[in-house]
């Protein structure tokens, strides 16, 4: 009997950005967008500033890295929590690449996590070091890109 289950999201994106001519010019419109899903706060969106975007808006490529870093760092506080091991603190600042082609596509060629997680006093460092390995090959956002993903964890134990 198959253990896989399915699992379905839905987004909806309305691009809000029409300033009265629609696409007439490439500078004739705004690249501000909302993205949205039943039951959740709106996320405004834009492009990156590089493409004529608004910098004070979520583009789709931090989005790409918040999810890798967001998926990670859930992954890894289960196997804590099931390994018996606390983390009062965790954050991650992770960065990703993207290379854009001549004919202005593109592709992300790499992105890097760099989680610190802060475990309780008496806590088992190199047993949560070794999760961090577990939570990557675990991760759903990970295992769906086609791009390398490094994971540069640290483990702090509190005083």
């Amino acid at each position: 009997m198959p253990h896989d289950k399915q699992h379905n999201y839905a987004t909806r994106t309305v691009w809000t950005g029409n300033l009265g001519e629609g696409t007439a010019g490439y500078r004739a419109y705004s690249r501000d967008h909302v993205i949205s899903a039943a039951g959740r706060p709106d996320l405004a969106g834009s492009s990156d500033p590089a493409f004529r975007g608004d910098a004070a808006r979520w583009n789709p490529e931090d989005l790409l890295v918040a999810s890798l870093s967001s998926c990670h760092m859930l992954w890894y506080l289960h196997l804590c929590a099931r390994e018996g091991i606390t983390v009062l603190a965790y954050q991650d600042d992770a960065t990703g690449t993207m290379v854009e082609d001549a004919d202005g596509g593109g592709r992300f060629t790499q992105a890097a996590l760099r989680p610190i997680a802060t475990l309780a006093a008496g806590g088992d460092a190199a047993l949560a070091m070794a999760l961090h390995e577990e939570a990557h090959r675990l991760c759903f956002i990970a295992n769906s890109v086609n791009f390398p993903v490094s994971i540069e964890p640290r483990v702090l134990l509190a005083a």
